[in-house]
């Protein structure tokens, strides 16, 4: 698939490799709320009002990434960013040490919500990590850091959820973790991919020394549904 499919990604995933997640038609697509926030279409073409309104309920915010309709008056349309979105073509290579890297499982939401609430609020969900593998670090009984898997197209997985406690930043966490979460994408012959806020140049600078590039930026909107 062309690098061009990652202008839109949540569609693309929605349509390709996260197909049976997706709730909606051939004008607009969603993911489901226990998943994640993220609503998407296939161009800026106008949307009907009832397919939009079947499957987004009053008071509700989703995000589209990259592609926006244009929307009646009944719907806030904020935008939001932009992001960017970063790639890596190669294998990232990490000094190894003792840290004890493990797969997340069903048990583990609760931390994973605990710590995505505290530092990576509103994208994560109850459900998130059932769209791919997600990695974890504790110590002293506690997550410490994560991240995982989240947009899946053809050809191109997206890493996301990367965060650290405060308790226990700059101790290489996350570099780790993004390492071999890349590391195993790559060896599936797969492209990962991210996205970083562009006003966060810490989380920039990280990507940018494991061997992420930027590719391009994107714009994020917010939609909320006024009354339906």
């Amino acid at each position: 698939m062309a690098l061009q499919a990652l202008d839109n990604p949540i569609w693309q995933s929605l349509l390709t490799c996260h197909s049976d997640f997706a709730i909606g038609n051939e004008q607009v697509k969603r993911y489901p709320s226990a998943i994640g926030p993220f609503i998407a279409v296939p161009s800026e073409e106008a949307v009907e009002e009832t397919y939009l309104s079947g499957i987004v309920a009053a008071g509700e915010t989703l995000y589209f990434v990259g592609v926006a309709p244009r929307l009646s008056a009944q719907w806030q349309l904020t935008e939001h960013g932009p992001i960017v979105q970063m790639l890596c073509p190669s294998r990232i290579e990490v000094a190894e040490n003792d840290t004890r890297i493990s797969i997340l499982s069903e048990t583990d939401i609760p931390a994973m919500l605990e710590l995505t609430a505290l530092v990576y609020p509103e994208y994560f969900r109850a459900r998130t990590s059932d769209l791919g593998t997600y990695l974890g670090i504790s110590l002293n009984g506690r997550l410490a850091a994560m991240a995982g898997e989240r947009m899946y197209l053809t050809g191109h997985q997206e890493i996301s959820a990367v965060c650290t406690h405060p308790d226990f930043t700059g101790r290489g966490f996350a570099a780790r973790l993004v390492s071999r979460l890349t590391n195993a994408i790559l060896e599936r012959n797969e492209i990962p991919f991210l996205h970083v806020s562009r006003d966060n140049e810490r989380a920039k600078s990280l990507y940018e020394r494991l061997g992420f590039i930027a590719r391009r930026e994107l714009r994020l909107w917010a939609v909320t549904a006024k009354s339906i």
